[in-house]
């Protein structure tokens, strides 16, 4: 039984911000390869033809998977890394998601909607993730790889209710809060985060 990765990958949110857990990566003591990600047609990373939905996300996350993996998720890239853990739970050694809906209803969990805005102030990201609704509530309970949630108790976008949400579903599972933390967490709160994800890749 694989328990320990040797590859970590680091999705971003929906800007796209593949520095986003570079401070994070440079703070970890695993001694695991790291890669950062990027969305094609997302911040710095060059559009590619025939990405146009959140299910070529998951392809292009998939195809860099060839080796027992542990993923590192920001809000949008949650959704993505639970879709490949359940495409790929042989590989998938251990989940880290932080302030992300993880395909469960954010609505309900009392978020904020933050799709207007950040369209607003993003005119030249692709559209087509605002109107993703992936729900994978009642696939949740399949994930058999410890899963990590970092939450921050500042956060509209995604509230610690909806990690509580998450908490409940999932089997193997452990939850943070971060005071202070906003959606931002994973790089406002590096230090901390970084020493829970060496905790938790030890598992």
């Amino acid at each position: 039984m694989i328990t320990s990765p040797d590859q970590l990958l680091f999705l971003p949110g929906a800007s796209g911000n593949t520095q986003f857990w570079h401070p994070v990566a440079q703070k970890l003591a695993t001694r695991a390869q790291k890669f950062h990600v990027g969305w094609p047609g997302f911040g710095d990373t060059p559009s590619i033809p025939g990405v146009n939905s959140m299910d070529d996300l998951v392809v292009r996350v998939l195809d860099d998977i060839d080796q027992p993996t542990a993923l590192v998720a920001q809000s949008m890239g949650g959704i993505v890394a639970v879709r490949v853990a359940l495409e790929r739970p042989e590989l998938i050694t251990h989940l880290v998601l932080t302030v992300t809906s993880g395909g469960v209803d954010m609505s309900a969990q009392g978020a904020q909607d933050w799709r207007d805005e950040f369209a607003a102030d993003n005119p030249t990201l692709p559209r087509w993730f605002l109107d993703d609704h992936t729900d994978l509530t009642h696939r949740l309970t399949e994930l058999r790889m410890p899963v990590l949630l970092l939450w921050g108790d500042c956060d509209p976008i995604s509230p610690v209710r909806v990690g509580e949400r998450l908490a409940q579903l999932i089997p193997r599972v452990e939850m943070h809060v971060l005071a202070g933390g906003g959606h931002d967490l994973g790089f406002t709160h590096a230090g901390e985060v970084a020493s829970l994800i060496d905790k938790h890749l030890a598992y």
